[in-house]
């Protein structure tokens, strides 16, 4: 890569942003196509959002990704958000438009590739979502696109619980969102066909706890779907688990590569060579 006065300016805000491989993965697929940009990683902590979008004006910066805890608060500094970010009320992807800012949220095709290539009747599952942040919008959003009829939503936090039930009343959501403190998961987990974690519970570098007690996985049912949105490690011990249990898991490589895909076309205007992708974050993952 040749870095010089015309490469173009691309990154990732979060606070904290270290483990993030996002750099790696799209500098990789950059390099691939010999395309003249660079993607760099900007830890901004919440206080210095404000300043931060206003220095990626400055600098004429293309485009970034969003991650935590940034996808709610980067709303009001946009110029225009697509209507499944308006719906979701979360941004992960920004690029510059003319008219100023514009934000989407390609976490929900992201997060709905892997299960639409199974065979479930989605209209009678309802999914048990844990955590209630930016990327749990998401996948409610997503729960809906399947056609499930509700979703059971499940944090310790009951304020922000309650904040996040009622956040949806002015907006297009047609699915039904039912809210559990945490001391519900055990009953929750043996009813429902699919769990999903989007908290960072066993996210690197505290990889040895999980959002559930190892005793909660033993009355499963058979056909159980968990799906962590954490993608390092892969698989995550709360996937390690529900697997020895017999439930079939889904790690979040295959959703950090699937939005990744989708952000490197609106901003390069180019197809992402996933395969480069994919073995880049393996290459990442093992070493």
């Amino acid at each position: 890569m040749n870095i010089n006065g015309k490469t173009k300016l691309l990154g990732i805000i979060g606070n904290p942003i270290g483990h993030s491989f996002s750099p790696q993965i799209h500098n990789s697929a950059l390099s691939h196509l010999a395309l003249d940009y660079v993607y760099l990683p900007f830890p901004v902590a919440p206080a210095k959002l404000s300043e931060a979008v206003l220095g990626f004006e400055a600098i004429s910066l293309v485009g970034f990704s969003v991650t935590i805890p940034h996808k709610q608060a980067i709303i009001p500094f946009l110029k225009e958000i697509s209507p499944l970010a308006q719906v979701a009320g979360a941004v992960n992807t920004v690029c510059w438009k003319d008219t100023g800012w514009y934000g989407t949220n390609t976490d929900i095709a992201a997060f709905l590739s892997p299960l639409l290539s199974l065979e479930r009747n989605w209209q009678e599952i309802v999914p048990v979502i844990l955590g209630c942040g930016g990327a749990a919008r998401a996948v409610v959003v997503a729960a809906q696109e399947l056609g499930c009829p509700s979703v059971h939503v499940v944090s310790r936090n009951q304020d922000k619980l309650k904040d996040f039930q009622a956040s949806w009343r002015s907006s297009m959501l047609q699915i039904e969102i039912q809210i559990h403190s945490w001391e519900s998961i055990k009953d929750l987990i043996s009813q429902t066909a699919l769990l999903i974690n989007t908290t960072p519970i066993g996210m690197y570098p505290v990889v040895d706890i999980s959002p559930v007690e190892q005793s909660f996985w033993e009355n499963i049912k058979p056909d159980l779907i968990v799906y962590d949105l954490i993608y390092r490690p892969s698989p995550t011990l709360f996937l390690q688990e529900a697997a020895e249990q017999g439930a079939l898991i889904i790690t979040g490589t295959e959703m950090l590569i699937n939005q990744a895909a989708e952000a490197f076309k609106i901003w390069t205007g180019q197809t992402a060579p996933i395969d480069v992708m994919n073995q880049e974050l393996y290459h990442q993952l093992c070493f």
